[in-house]
């Protein structure tokens, strides 16, 4: 008999909504949801504020495994299957030469651990992990402190 009961609630606030008598309801509750957007999401949103990258630093990292953060703008690197402009200054022995850092020796490791020649496929698109810093202000408030070396645990 629940089945029945449950079957019938079901049709009836499939009636209701087809009516609309459901309708004031759903909009009262979607005129109380909060969004990070400035605007309403039936408004156009405004173009995001450029920042200017912070060129030439050597940025601290926040965490342990953190890639390192890139001191100048990548926007206009071409990175695609035949061609990374990144590896141009990066890679061995190119690094010497540009006097950039060179990539760590990870990035020669395949999924078994067996060392390559060249860059390893799952590390080529260098700007899925490493991005430009800019001075931007944080999208939301939150409390992120940096990691910071504890010498007690030794």
């Amino acid at each position: 008999m629940t089945a029945v009961k449950t079957k019938i609630k079901a049709i009836a606030l499939a009636l209701a909504l087809a009516l609309g008598i459901g309708v004031i309801g759903v909009a009262a509750v979607a005129a109380d949801v909060k969004s990070l957007r400035p605007n309403a999401a039936d408004q156009a949103d405004s173009p995001p504020a450029i920042y200017k990258v912070m060129e030439g630093n050597r940025h601290e990292r926040a965490y342990r495994q953190q890639p390192p953060l890139v001191p100048h703008p990548t926007d206009k690197y071409e990175i695609d299957v035949k061609v990374n402009q990144c590896l141009r200054c990066h890679e061995w022995p190119y690094s010497d030469q540009e006097k950039a850092p060179k990539i760590s020796d990870l990035h020669y490791i395949d999924r078994q651990g067996v060392r390559q020649d060249t860059v390893n496929g799952n590390r080529y698109f260098c700007k899925q992990c490493h991005v430009p810093q800019a001075d931007a202000k944080p999208l939301v408030e939150n409390k992120f402190q940096p990691a910071t070396l504890n010498t007690n645990l030794r």
